[in-house]
């Protein structure tokens, strides 16, 4: 009865939300279930019938989820999820609310949720995608995310840990809860890529130790072949493996060999980087568990578009506008490495807050690599609550930056001139969504 009621109240708010107010029913929803019935998502997990697969990671987490729900739906199977990026338990809630029953849920998890979500969905599989430093007011340092995701684990014995073995602080996880007796699969990229390495604040030592680990080559950030010198601790071999990898400004592609697969499997999407290279690894190898094949995957990557604001392309007054999430230092260098690829003569603009689903402590902006963009001599513009602290910023980099207090003042100050010269507009979390509406009454989606 009580349950009953929950269900009742939730689908009713969802509807006053979607319908009435056409307003987000992402998150409310599962909020006002969860107050009748806390142990609602427990309940709805029942009306899966082959069940659930929960992603996390500090970046990448959404474009990885919603990939990997579109694939399980193009196998043909009903899939519930929280596609919006609702991902605290009651986002989960409200995703599992609509209908009386569905093949699977692919659910996306902030880290600390996990111990609240797993609990109680219970999911097949949990992908880890990376660990990095991020809110650090909100989340603390990364022992304490580590904590709680192996103790999320714990109480979910049946899941499957599908882990990036590139990423000591994600192995770190994973080796933890092995010893508890969780299975582990770890996916990653099995050549290397001749990059430049980033700084490495988040993982320099070893997870069991303490020595300074030693790598044949790094990715990007932490990831890469690593090994403790003293033998406690490495890289493992890999279940899903990524070679042959290409990278450019017009998307990714490479091959996978791995657990289940016939022979090799070359995929290639129009976005991304090298951090995609692994959001879409993940992506592929849970799915390839749920019974996906490559063909399937394919399909779905050729049809798939960002809609959420993540690599988002957008054509205004005549100039690209390629909108993006950067919201801790790794993500940032990481959209600086993607924005460098592009050899054409270019402007940048960044909006960083300061609200609560940003953290109020903005420090990490200056573990951000902005000197690589020094030799560019390219216009920077900044924008958002902290625009003068990250002005400051740049200015120590090198940089010299004007501040605009929106997109449209942005490209006013570009002017109508070098009209094919893309603007790249770099935003942390609070910041994403005003700017995409602005662009959407703007311009137009360029895909």
């Amino acid at each position: 009865m009580r349950s009953a009621l929950a269900v009742g109240a939730g689908r009713l708010s969802h509807w006053g939300l979607h319908s009435v107010l056409h307003r987000s029913a992402s998150q409310l929803p599962g909020r006002v279930a969860l107050g009748i019935d806390p142990n609602l998502m427990g309940e709805l997990a029942g009306k899966l019938r082959k069940g659930s697969i929960v992603v996390c990671g500090t970046n990448g987490k959404t474009t990885t989820n919603n990939v990997l729900a579109s694939a399980i739906e193009a196998a043909g199977n009903t899939v519930l999820c929280n596609r919006a990026g609702a991902n605290m338990a009651a986002g989960v809630t409200s995703a599992l609310l609509p209908g009386r029953s569905a093949d699977w849920a692919v659910m996306e998890a902030d880290e600390l949720s996990t111990v609240h979500i797993l609990p109680n969905l219970k999911p097949k599989y949990l992908v880890l995608l990376n660990l990095f430093r991020d809110q650090l007011d909100r989340a603390g340092e990364i022992d304490h995310v580590q904590d709680t995701i192996v103790h999320a684990l714990q109480s979910s014995p049946e899941t499957t840990l599908l882990v990036c073995g590139d990423d000591p602080l994600s192995m770190g996880v994973a080796r933890r809860a092995a010893q508890n007796g969780t299975k582990v699969l770890a996916f990653g990229v099995d050549e290397d890529l001749h990059l430049p390495a980033d700084r490495v604040p988040e993982a320099r030592f070893c997870q069991v130790c303490g020595a300074e680990l030693d790598y044949d080559w790094r990715t990007y950030a932490q990831l890469g072949k690593f090994r403790c010198p003293n033998g406690d601790f490495a890289r493992p071999g890999l279940d899903f493996a990524a070679t042959g990898v290409k990278v450019d400004r017009t998307g990714v592609s490479f091959d996978v060999r791995g657990k289940g697969i016939d022979g090799t499997v070359r995929l290639h999407a129009g976005f991304g980087g090298v951090y995609m290279v692994y959001n879409l690894l993940a992506a592929f190898a849970a799915a390839s568990l749920a019974g996906v094949t490559g063909e399937q995957f394919q399909r779905t990557l050729d049809g798939y578009h960002p809609e959420n604001g993540r690599l988002q392309h957008f054509r205004v007054g005549g100039r690209e506008v390629v909108l993006n999430l950067a919201k801790n230092p790794t993500g940032f260098n990481q959209n600086i490495s993607l924005l460098l690829a592009d050899e054409r003569p270019k402007a940048a603009y960044f909006v960083i807050n300061d609200d609560f689903n940003d953290g109020k402590d903005i420090s990490w902006i200056w573990d951000v690599d902005f000197e690589r963009l020094a030799a560019e001599h390219m216009r920077v513009i900044c924008g958002g609550h902290r625009a003068n602290d990250v002005q400051v910023r740049l200015k120590y980099a090198g940089i010299r930056a004007d501040i605009a207090g929106s997109v449209g003042e942005a490209l006013g100050r570009l002017g109508n001139t070098d009209l094919a010269e893309p603007l790249y507009v770099l935003t942390n979390y609070s910041a994403l969504w005003p700017a995409k509406a602005e662009l959407e009454r703007m311009g137009e989606r360029h895909d």
